[in-house]
């Protein structure tokens, strides 16, 4: 096991993560979000909301996280072909990496939409047949000095 540098020894360098994840649905929810006749309204705008919402709480849902503090971030939900995709980006000039904000934004988003569209989704017995979460993933990661980019 190797010790880690206490986070406020670190440096403060420009932190980037962006993380990308899927959530697989059925063609009724698909085309129900493609036609906007989501009965609670548009998934994505609600989902890339909340998203954002979430970014800036992660430390509050993940026990050993340090609270980051964001200079940017964004939530874009995509409808796809197999469902929808949620891409998180979170940036930070700070002594830890924002990869779990990026996580955190982008699976909250998709479950935003999961929950907006379950009464499509739902099989007569009350299942979700179709309907499946993930892989949600770090797609890139970048840490430099904060002076390379003005910040």
């Amino acid at each position: 096991m190797t010790s880690q540098r206490p986070v406020h020894r670190k440096e403060m360098l420009f932190r980037r993560a962006v993380a990308r994840g899927e959530l697989h649905l059925s063609e009724r929810g698909r085309a129900a979000i493609r036609r906007g006749r989501v009965e609670k309204g548009d998934p994505r705008s609600a989902a890339e909301l909340a998203g954002l919402m979430a970014m800036r709480r992660t430390a509050e849902l993940i026990p050993h996280c340090h609270t980051v503090p964001l200079t940017g971030s964004t939530v874009t939900v995509r409808l796809r072909r197999t469902g929808v995709e949620a891409e998180a980006v979170a940036e930070a000039v700070w002594r830890t990496g924002v990869e779990m904000e990026a996580l955190v934004g982008a699976s909250v988003a998709l479950l935003t939409v999961w929950d907006m569209v379950k009464y499509l989704e739902k099989s007569a017995r009350g299942g979700y047949p179709h309907t499946r979460l993930g892989p949600v993933r770090v797609v890139s990661k970048v840490k430099r000095p904060a002076s390379e980019d003005g910040t």
